[in-house]
């Protein structure tokens, strides 16, 4: 029989309990550890899944009901990524493509070498280039937007994290290439064929009845201690602060409509570990081998990432773990194989799979943690409780 840990797994196969290569004790670990701030009171709700061979391990949502869904933020970035890749598998875009030759504004404003790969990367050289929602709503404007960008460095010189822009740009090219909006995009030719339940960029206002409003909680930490945290867990300390009131506007029902190609997506723990399933399996050749390795198993950026002082290790879309002396720093725990791959999200959303044990995780909650310390514990201790779910070698 299957084991009775999923609260509600919709569409989505469940595991059974007995296989041999799990720790059942580790999973009875997570989930306890996984609603334990909601009980004290840390958190208002909180959701979390472990995916494993393909199927369902487990399901449990803390505060909330089952079905409620959650703004993923960053988690969003594995979404896109995977939309750049089925488009790259069809031939109309390549890791090499000039921008420039997609968006003429870009070839005057000094980012005439700016390519696919540099916004997936995060080296574009425009991190904090800006592209309001009425922008991007309005195609004059939105031309008008990116003609106006200039970048600070030679595109694929630097890395550092562009939490927005460089997926205006990603989305902007998909719906260039395909004629298809990018939300209705991911809906019918993403998620809709890999049988994700839930999960969408871009709901309608009527069709938000079950996303949870992100609620701001915990003391704001002094700006010393800020400063004193550095890039410890990852973390952009920093940023906490003056991030709130753009990641709080996600409870507007327009701007969630709007479906932020870098963070806006909306859905269950349970549909982002599955999701996370599909990028293990590629079922029936949906992605194409070389370009999901590209986004799953290959380092294609190395360069230093200022927010850990440690190096990017990032894939063409993704976060790899890589050494364990590292992998803390871009929030991954000692229990991940250096092989697993993934993106967090602002406010602690977690996700990521593991190729060596077959195991995928999600943690999503609609608590805005202003204290980074907490948050980093509380997400690595997530993920190592998870890591160990399944005995390597098994």
């Amino acid at each position: 029989m299957p084991i009775e840990r999923v609260d509600d797994p919709g569409s989505y196969p469940v595991a059974d309990g007995r296989d041999a290569s799990l720790d059942l004790a580790a999973l009875e670990g997570l989930l306890q550890r996984a609603g334990r701030e909601v009980h004290e009171g840390l958190l208002p709700a909180c959701q979390m899944a472990v995916a494993y061979r393909g199927r369902l391990l487990a399901s449990a949502t803390f505060g909330a009901s089952a079905r409620s869904r959650f703004v993923i933020y960053s988690c969003t970035k594995a979404i896109t990524a995977g939309a750049l890749w089925r488009v790259m598998g069809d031939g109309l875009l390549s890791r090499r493509t000039r921008v420039a030759d997609l968006v003429p504004a870009f070839a005057d404003n000094g980012l005439h070498t700016l390519t696919v790969e540099h916004l997936l990367t995060h080296t574009a050289g425009v991190p904090h280039a800006p592209m309001s929602d009425a922008d991007w709503t309005d195609p004059r404007r939105r031309a008008e937007r990116f003609a106006s960008w200039t970048p600070e460095w030679e595109p694929g010189s630097r890395f550092a994290y562009h939490g927005s822009s460089a997926h205006w740009v990603l989305a902007h090219l998909v719906e260039t290439v395909t004629g298809t909006d990018f939300r209705t995009f991911v809906g019918e030719d993403i998620l809709g064929p890999l049988t994700i339940d839930s999960l969408c960029l871009g709901p309608a206002a009527e069709d938000q009845s079950d996303v949870l409003d992100v609620i701001g909680v915990g003391e704001v930490m002094s700006e010393a201690d800020l400063a004193s945290l550095g890039g410890a867990m990852g973390l952009d300390a920093s940023a906490i602060g003056r991030s709130e009131p753009d990641l709080l506007s996600h409870n507007s029902p327009a701007v969630r409509a709007i479906g932020q190609p870098g963070a806006g997506a909306v859905g269950r723990a349970a549909d982002l570990a599955m999701y996370y399933q599909a990028l293990l399996t590629n079922p029936g050749g949906f992605w194409p081998p070389a370009g999901l390795a590209a986004g799953t198993a290959e380092v294609v950026c190395d360069l230093i990432d200022p927010m850990t002082n440690a190096p990017a290790h990032r894939s063409l879309g993704l976060v790899m773990a890589g050494p364990s002396e590292a992998a803390m720093m871009r929030g991954f725990a000692s229990t991940n194989s250096p092989r697993t791959f993934g993106h967090m999200g602002a406010g602690g959303q977690v996700a990521w799979a593991d190729p060596t044990t077959g195991v995928s995780f999600a943690y999503l909650t609609n608590g805005l943690d202003r204290n980074p310390r907490r948050m980093g514990a509380r997400n690595l201790g997530l993920s190592y409780r998870a890591g160990a779910v399944a005995r390597p070698g098994h």
